[in-house]
């Protein structure tokens, strides 16, 4: 039975290490699989999931506006698809999310979607709200903060590498803007 999957962390954990990890699995025993990552997100390319070891595979990418839905009924429409695996799913929409519930119901695939669970200022991403509510299943995927305390909590940084505390919930960046925090050095980094 197919089922919906949850995989959040904060920055930096290794989320796409793990998505790539996993669609590699399915691949080597002869599965194919479907990958697909927000268009928003072009940091390793456009149509690139990559991870900061250095892997990396093509995949299709999705805008607020797409149908995912139809977008995996016409991937399993050219082949047998053992399971789609969805990267920066903090950026779908609340409708995207339910039409990945659809397809994992409808069309019986199994459906691993790889996100952040909380923006810069502490709130959840539409996205990330709608798959905490949906998932059959959620995994936390694990990164520590500076004080080796488990990270649940991402700053953004300005150029001095001060914490930003307003802004849009969305800016692409990697290391050079973003840093996994504990929720009490998060709290001493935004002046809480």
């Amino acid at each position: 039975m197919a089922k919906l999957y949850f995989n959040y962390s904060t920055m930096n954990a290794g989320k796409s290490t793990v998505l790539l990890q996993a669609s590699h699995n399915y691949r080597e025993r002869g599965m194919q699989t479907y990958l697909m990552t927000a268009a928003i997100d072009g940091r390793a390319g456009a149509g690139r999931i990559a991870s900061r070891i250095g892997i990396s595979e093509h995949a299709d990418t999705f805008t607020p506006e797409d149908d995912v839905f139809a977008m995996i009924r016409s991937r399993l429409d050219k082949g047998s698809v053992a399971c789609v695996f969805i990267d920066e799913a903090q950026f779908l929409s609340e409708a995207q999310v339910w039409q990945l519930a659809r397809a994992v119901d409808d069309l019986d695939v199994p459906v691993l979607a790889y996100g952040l669970r909380v923006d810069f200022q502490g709130k959840l991403f539409p996205g990330s709200a709608t798959l905490l509510a949906l998932a059959d299943e959620m995994r936390e995927v694990r990164t520590i903060c500076e004080c080796g305390r488990k990270a649940t909590m991402v700053i953004r940084r300005d150029e001095t590498g001060k914490a930003i505390t307003e802004g849009a919930q969305v800016q692409i960046g990697g290391n050079e803007t973003y840093v996994s925090l504990c929720r009490k050095h998060w709290r001493e980094a935004v002046g809480d």
